[in-house]
């Protein structure tokens, strides 16, 4: 995964430190966090990301009161599982989100649900801090006119701290400083005294949905298709393009026929699997042979 020396690399500049530092973070540490996230969750770490992840993992250097990165990369190789691989996994996961994100999504669920007469059951495959998966369920009782649904919305995240926000669904006021005030009013209840500069989303909203933990490059996945919706936005940007491939055709069989797949905006399926066809700005359905 490594990109050779550049022209300006000296002999083992790879390994050299910066005294700068806290601690010694060197090239070769660097390519052993890029392999074991890769291994571990599908994510493949940019050149760029350097001082981010030295950033995010010092911390865990820290909090375990390890000296040295390769101290830290060790012990992660000699346990496989446990406490600190989900701490490891959960720093350098990116949990950018916010209520009804690229909102062009929200009226066309809205209008399929208004079509499907069965209930509905929606998978959300990267909840991160719940943003998403509230904003859809607010979605789905303003189609239905109603704050208990025919819905059932399975919310999913490998990064097991911000399920737990999620999960809380309790959010600071400013980030609904874009939703109608009426909207706002309806789905979240404000906070008053030591709460106050806070909202939490009505329980109606946190009944429609379960929260669980799942990494897409799991062997199995503790979900039951088959889904009418599956919203996967802004997660496959951090996998190369075989595990893209792969996650989306295990989400195939997991899709009802005519159902809806929603990616991200800088995301595109098409070129990546022949198991979906695009439908409109960012959303799939299943192509015709996935069907059989």
């Amino acid at each position: 995964m490594g990109q050779g020396m550049s022209l300006m690399q000296s002999p083992g500049s790879e390994n050299r430190a910066d005294s700068t530092k806290e601690f010694n973070f060197t090239h070769r540490d660097f390519e052993r966090v890029r392999e074991l996230i890769y291994r571990r969750a599908g994510i493949s770490l940019a050149d760029s990301k350097h001082e981010m992840v030295y950033s995010r993992l010092a911390r865990r250097l820290r909090a375990t009161g390890i000296n040295t990165f390769g101290q830290y990369l060790d012990t992660l190789e000699r346990t496989q599982n446990g406490d600190e691989w989900e701490a490891f996994t959960n720093a350098l996961t990116t949990n950018l989100t916010s209520f009804f994100r690229e909102e062009h999504h929200f009226p066309l669920l809205a209008e399929y649900a208004k079509k499907t007469k069965n209930p509905l059951t929606v998978w959300c495959s990267a909840s991160s801090t719940g943003e998403e998966p509230y904003s859809i369920a607010i979605t789905l009782c303003e189609a239905y006119g109603t704050m208990t649904p025919p819905v059932k919305i399975i919310a999913t995240d490998i990064d097991t701290n911000v399920l737990a926000t999620a999960s809380k669904g309790v959010y600071a006021l400013d980030r609904l400083e874009k939703m109608p005030v009426e909207r706002a009013k309806k789905f979240f209840l404000r906070g008053k005294g030591e709460q106050s500069g806070l909202v939490r989303v009505r329980h109606e909203l946190r009944d429609l949905i379960e929260f669980k933990p799942l990494n897409l490059l799991s062997d199995s996945w503790p979900v039951n298709g088959p889904f009418d919706v599956i919203f996967c936005r802004n997660v496959m940007i951090y996998f190369d393009k075989p595990t893209q491939g792969k996650i989306l055709q295990r989400f195939a069989p997991l899709l009802k026929s005519g159902g809806l797949l929603f990616a991200g905006h800088s995301e595109n399926f098409s070129y990546v699997s022949d198991a979906f066809r695009l439908r409109g700005k960012t959303v799939y359905e299943l192509a015709e042979k996935a069907k059989l």
